[in-house]
C-alpha cells in the first residue's frame, strides 16, 4: 500500500492529488478483499462505495461535517479512513469494530445504522439543528442506498425536508443497475451543467430578481423546480422519482469516476436548499466475482481471494439451518394447499423464501425493505382467505409493530409471522439481535406466540398454525443450525397453548421456552451427574401460556427456573411470576435466566450466550447453587422476597 498505510485521518486525504487518491481507492479495494476473504462481512456494497467515501473525506470536513450512512455495512471505507484501518481484522468480533457505523466508536460515526430507511430523516434532524445554531458552514450530507429507498420512512424525511429550512444533501447510491446507458453525451453535459457554479449563481440572482419584483412566490418557485425536474426526465430517458418533490435533483452520475464525483460534490456543496445527487454505482465494484452475483456476495462468507471461490462448510450429515427447514416446509404446504402465500421484506435468500419463490413464483412476494408494508399486505391477503406466512427477522419485526397490533391482531386475522433470526445473532450485533420479540408480542391480544424446541417442532408449529387455529400466530426460531440432520419429519398439528414435559425430576423444575431449551437440557444431564434432579418442561406457547402445567409445577417444585434467549423483563420468566402472583403462590421462588436489561455487543453467538448466562455452563452454574441452597450448603444465598434473582445478583452475592 503507497498511501493508503500513511492515512490515518481524512485529514491525510486532503494532502493527496486526484491521481493519488484514485490509487487510494486501488488500495482501498485489495484492503477490503483481503480482510473479507478470511474475516466475512458486507462485501459488496462497501466495495461500491470506495471513490464516494474517499470523495466525501476529501471534501468535507468531518467529523465536524456529518456524514450519515444508511446501513452502516456500505461504510467499510469510511471506517478503514478514520483511523480503524490496523484494527479492521477485528471487525464483528467480539471486542471488535461494529459491521456499522457506532457513535460509541468513532467521532466520525455520527449516527448508529443497522436498520434501513434511517440516514434521510437523522441526517435532516442534523442539518435542522445546523439552522437553529446557526452553523452556517456545517454541512449534512445522507447517504443512502437504492434498497434502502423501498422503505418508507426514506420518503418521510425526504418530504419533510422540502418543507424546513436546511442545506441537506442527500446522495442516493444506486448499485441496482448498470451505469453505462446514463452516461455521455446530452446526459453528461445536463449534469455539468446543472451542477456548475456558474449556472446555479445566474439562477439564484434571476430568482432574487423575480421575487423582488413580486413576480415568483415561493409556491411558484416549488412549481418550477418541479418542471425543471421533469425536464430533466424527459431529456436523460431517466424516469424521476423526486420530480414531485420540492428538492432540487442532479444526475445520475457514475459513481465511480472519481474526478467527476469530486468536481460536482464541490459544484454543489455550498448551494442552499435540500438536494438530491442520484450516483449509479456497481455492488462488488473491482471484483469480478461479486460484479457478477451482487445478491451472494452481499455477505459471501469466507472466500479465496485470488480465484473467487467460496469457502464453504461440508453441511453433509449436518443439522440443516432453521431457516431452510422452515423454506422447505413451507414448499410441501403450500403444494398441498393453494391458499398459502410467502411474503418477505427483501430477506428471501437470507429466510429461504426462495425455494417458494421457484416452485410457486406467483405466490412468494419480496416487497423491499419495507416491514410494515409486508404486514399490512400480508393482513390484505388474509382478509380475502388467502393464509400469508410472513416471514421477517425478529429484529426488523419491530419496525411494523403497530401493523401487527391494528391491521393484524386487532381483526383476528390469520396471518402466520415467522420471526427469523431471534435470540442472540451474531456478529451483526445489537441492531441486529432478535431478544424483544417475546416481550414485545406478549401484551397483543388475539396473538398466538410460539418457539419450537428444534426443527421437528418447527414443522409441527408451521402446521398447527394453519390446521390447527384461525387467529393471528407468531413463531420464533433462531439463526444458524438445528439439532438434527433427520429433520424431516411427519408434521403433526399440536394443542394450541400447551406445553410438554422433557425430564422428570424432583429438586427443581426449569421451563424452558424454543430452542434454548437445548443448552437447558444438556445442562441438566450434566446436573444430574452431580445427583441433581431437575424436571424439565418446554412450554412452547408463550401465549396462551399452558397455565395447567404451571398449576403442576407450583404445587410440586417451590424452586422454578425459567430459561429464555429473549430479555428477561417481559418474556416467559415475567409470565410466569404474573401467573405465580395471580393464584397466590407466594412460596414459589423463581430464577429467571434470559437477556438482562442491557444492549448486547456483537461476538459469536457461543460467545455472547457465555456472556449473557444463558449457555450450556451458565445455566448449570445457576441449576447448581439453586440445589446449593436446597441443601444448605451456602446459607448466606438468599432469595429476595418477591422470588425474583438475576444471574448477576446471584454472582454478586
Amino acid at each position: 500500500m503507497q498511501y493508503l498505510q500513511h492515512i490515518n485521518s481524512p485529514d491525510d486525504l486532503k494532502k493527496l492529488n486526484i491521481g493519488q487518491l484514485e490509487t487510494v481507492c486501488s488500495e482501498l479495494r485489495e484492503f477490503i478483499i483481503e480482510q473479507l476473504s478470511s474475516n466475512p462481512g458486507h462485501f459488496g456494497s462497501s466495495l461500491g462505495t470506495v471513490e464516494l467515501t474517499v470523495a466525501l473525506h476529501y471534501l468535507y470536513d468531518t467529523p465536524y461535517d456529518r456524514l450519515v450512512w444508511d446501513v452502516g455495512h456500505q461504510a467499510y471505507s469510511h471506517k478503514i479512513l478514520t483511523g480503524r484501518r490496523d484494527r479492521f481484522s477485528v471487525n464483528r468480533k467480539l471486542g471488535g469494530l461494529s459491521g456499522f457505523t457506532n457513535p460509541d466508536e468513532s467521532e466520525y460515526d455520527t449516527f448508529i445504522a443497522g436498520h434501513a430507511s434511517t440516514s434521510i430523516s437523522a441526517a435532516l434532524g442534523m442539518a435542522v439543528a445546523a439552522n437553529l445554531r446557526e452553523e452556517e458552514n456545517r454541512h449534512i450530507v445522507a447517504v443512502i442506498g437504492d434498497g434502502s429507498m423501498t422503505g418508507g420512512l426514506a420518503y418521510e424525511g425526504i418530504n419533510n425536508a422540502c418543507s424546513q429550512p436546511n442545506n441537506l444533501l442527500i446522495i442516493l447510491n444506486d448499485n441496482n443497475m448498470s451505469i453505462d446507458n446514463n452516461v455521455g453525451g446530452i446526459q453528461e453535459y445536463l449534469v455539468k451543467l446543472t451542477t456548475s457554479t456558474k449556472y446555479n449563481k445566474v439562477r439564484n440572482n434571476l430568482y432574487q430578481g423575480f421575487k423582488k419584483r413580486n413576480l415568483i412566490s415561493e409556491k411558484g418557485k416549488n412549481l418550477v423546480l418541479r418542471f425543471n425536474n421533469s425536464i430533466k426526465s424527459l431529456i436523460t430517458k431517466e424516469q424521476n422519482l423526486f420530480e414531485g418533490f420540492n428538492i432540487r435533483y442532479f444526475g445520475p452520475v457514475d459513481g465511480h469516476d472519481l474526478p467527476g464525483l469530486i468536481r460536482i460534490l464541490r459544484n454543489i456543496k455550498d448551494m442552499q436548499g435540500p438536494k438530491l445527487l442520484h450516483i449509479k454505482t456497481v455492488k462488488g465494484k473491482g471484483f469480478r466475482p461479486a460484479e457478477k452475483s451482487a445478491t451472494i456476495w452481499h455477505s459471501p462468507g469466507l472466500f479465496n481471494k485470488e480465484t473467487g471461490e467460496r469457502i464453504l462448510k461440508n453441511n453433509e450429515n449436518q443439522p440443516q439451518l432453521y431457516q431452510n427447514v422452515f423454506g422447505h416446509t413451507l414448499v410441501e404446504m403450500a403444494e398441498k394447499n393453494e391458499k398459502i402465500v410467502g411474503v418477505t421484506p427483501a430477506m428471501p435468500t437470507g429466510c429461504s423464501m426462495t425455494f417458494m419463490a421457484d416452485k410457486f413464483p406467483d405466490r412468494a412476494f419480496d416487497v423491499g425493505i419495507a416491514e410494515a408494508h409486508a404486514v399490512t399486505f400480508s393482513a390484505g391477503m388474509a382478509k380475502e382467505g388467502l393464509i400469508p406466512f410472513c416471514n421477517i427477522y425478529s429484529s426488523f419485526m419491530q419496525r411494523a409493530y403497530d401493523q401487527v397490533i391494528h391491521d393484524v391482531a386487532l381483526q383476528k386475522l390469520k396471518v402466520i409471522f415467522c420471526l427469523d433470526r431471534a435470540g442472540l445473532v451474531g456478529p451483526d450485533g445489537p441492531t441486529h439481535h432478535g431478544i424483544f420479540d417475546l416481550a414485545y408480542l406478549r401484551p397483543i391480544p388475539n396473538l398466538i406466540i410460539s418457539a419450537p424446541y428444534n426443527e421437528h417442532e418447527l414443522r409441527n408449529l408451521m402446521h398447527t398454525a394453519v390446521y390447527g387455529n384461525d387467529k393471528p400466530f407468531a413463531i420464533r426460531y433462531p439463526r444458524g443450525q438445528g439439532e438434527t440432520a433427520k429433520w424431516k419429519n411427519e408434521p403433526r398439528i399440536l394443542p394450541v397453548g400447551k406445553g410438554r414435559i422433557l425430564r422428570k425430576g424432583k429438586d427443581i423444575a426449569l421451563l424452558s421456552i424454543g430452542a434454548i431449551g437445548n443448552n437447558a437440557a444438556r445442562a441438566i444431564d450434566e446436573a444430574e451427574k452431580a445427583g441433581v434432579s431437575v424436571a424439565h418442561y418446554d412450554m412452547v406457547f408463550l401465549k396462551p401460556i399452558d397455565e395447567e402445567l404451571l398449576h403442576k409445577v407450583a404445587s410440586r417444585f417451590k424452586y422454578i427456573i425459567t430459561v429464555e434467549d429473549g430479555v428477561i423483563k417481559g418474556g416467559l420468566g415475567s409470565a410466569v411470576l404474573e401467573f405465580l402472583a395471580e393464584n397466590d403462590y407466594a412460596d414459589a421462588r423463581v430464577l429467571r435466566i434470559g437477556i438482562p436489561d442491557e444492549f448486547v455487543t456483537h461476538g459469536s453467538v457461543r460467545e455472547l450466550q457465555q456472556i449473557t448466562g444463558i449457555d450450556e455452563k451458565g445455566i448449570l452454574e445457576n441449576i447448581t447453587r439453586i440445589y446449593n441452597e436446597i441443601r444448605d450448603i451456602h446459607p448466606r444465598l438468599q432469595l429476595p422476597h418477591d422470588g425474583v434473582r438475576t444471574v448477576a445478583q446471584i454472582d454478586n452475592r
